[in-house]
């Protein structure tokens, strides 16, 4: 019995079943990708906390995916048993961000299309993608929307605290309002005029009003 007796499962054919060319190819250009979708990500990220893992983490899926996808392509029958193995893994970890799915699927689509041997889908594909994150998430609206929170002593101080706030933002909509004993809390959607927020400190000093603090939908607190 020799060694080649030992592996009758055909281990050694499959050696070479991909070209060692090939898969430099393939991982070298997933990599590039990788790095394409997270320079992106960085760019666009416009969350609270930014995560630099999952930034690497685009890049190692795009090459992990290629890489699998590679040995796929190869054998028909490894083909279904990968199917069977990555059928049980689950991911329990929440995406806070709408984006990062789409970032996900972004760096599993570029490892599956260069695999396949679709290199020129994969890479113009993917810098048509880039370019219209680029423009579109980038972009900042003209008037960005802020909550202001204001808890007033009475009904008088409510309508001064009113009044004033219409006559300083570009537009103002009251989205919640909570009434208890002493004190009176309004919730209101403003648009502000040229990103000025002096008006919430002059408010909070305002008589018959508590405290006036200005959110930004983004998270940032001013006031």
């Amino acid at each position: 019995m020799n060694f080649n007796d030992i592996f009758k499962s055909s281990f050694l054919e499959n050696m070479a079943s991909v070209s060692v060319l090939d898969m430099l190819i393939t991982l070298f250009l997933a990599f590039g990708l990788g790095m394409l979708i997270f320079l992106v990500y960085k760019k666009t990220y416009s969350g609270v906390m930014y995560s630099s893992s999952f930034g690497g983490t685009l890049v190692a899926l795009s090459m992990i995916t290629a890489m699998t996808i590679l040995a796929v392509t190869s054998n028909v029958v490894l083909s279904l048993g990968m199917v069977g193995a990555l059928s049980i893994v689950r991911f329990r970890t929440a995406i806070k961000e709408p984006m990062d799915i789409a970032f996900l699927f972004w760096a599993i689509a570029a490892g599956i299309v260069l695999a396949a041997g679709m290199i020129p889908l994969a890479i113009i594909g993917s810098v048509i993608i880039a370019v219209i994150m680029l423009v579109f998430l980038n972009r900042k609206a003209v008037h960005d929307p802020y909550i202001a929170v204001i808890t007033c002593a009475d009904g008088e101080a409510e309508k001064k605290a009113a009044e004033y706030l219409k006559k300083n933002v570009e537009k103002a909509v009251i989205k919640a309002k909570t009434c208890q004993n002493g004190s009176i809390e309004m919730t209101w959607e403003v648009r502000l005029v040229k990103d000025d927020t002096d008006f919430i400190t002059e408010m909070s000093a305002m008589e018959g009003i508590h405290s006036a603090v200005l959110v930004s939908y983004n998270g940032d607190y001013l006031g």
